[in-house]
């Protein structure tokens, strides 16, 4: 087989196994974020519906990816259309912090902590799926930028659920919601600056 032809099986290969995980990533994220919306807002949890929006925006930003894989030219658009739903989704976050803060919220701190280790343990998953993909295009750089926030917003949401039970105060809620919306708002940006 000549080098061309290596290339372009070596790179269909690739493609394959790209779009294997994204499938799975999509449907992970998909499932979490209709499990963290239900318990976010019959917890009153602002960290919960905050987490469960980046689930929403993630099962997009994958199906986006999904869409770019084996094809060079789409990389960089779906990261760019995806850094740009990270950011509509943190302003949308920082939105629901301010309408619980002035309307007032008393988050349920067991089962905010008990989804949120259900979230950490599936975005751990997508890490080490995307693991062996997170040097390749834009597409699947932004995913593991995507993967590695969820991950440090499940280990807030179990902080603030474990603060909440603590003080009897919504505001860890509030605080670990607004970082939340922050981190999601500082991934858009990177996201936004990625090369191919």
């Amino acid at each position: 087989m000549t080098d061309s032809g290596c290339s372009c099986g070596c790179a269909a290969a690739a493609a394959k196994a790209e779009a294997h995980t994204l499938r799975w990533l999509l449907a992970i994220n998909a499932a979490m974020f209709v499990v963290e919306i239900v318990a976010g807002w019959l917890a009153q949890s602002t960290g919960l519906i905050a987490d469960s929006l980046d689930m929403f925006a993630d099962a997009a930003v994958y199906g986006l990816a999904l869409y770019a894989v084996g094809h060079a030219g789409r990389q960089l658009r779906a990261a760019r259309l995806s850094g740009g739903l990270q950011l509509l989704l943190a302003l949308g976050v920082l939105g629901e912090v301010l309408r619980r803060w002035l309307t007032g919220s008393t988050p349920e701190p067991l089962p905010m902590m008990g989804i949120a280790l259900l979230a950490l343990a599936a975005n751990l998953a997508c890490m080490a799926m995307l693991a062996k993909h997170r040097d390749g295009g834009a597409h699947m750089q932004a995913s593991w930028i995507f993967s590695t926030n969820d991950v440090l917003a499940n280990l807030g949401v179990i902080l603030a659920g474990a603060l909440v039970a603590w003080t009897g105060s919504n505001l860890p809620d509030l605080v670990i919601g607004t970082l939340i919306g922050l981190l999601v708002l500082n991934g858009a940006r990177r996201i936004l600056n990625l090369r191919n």
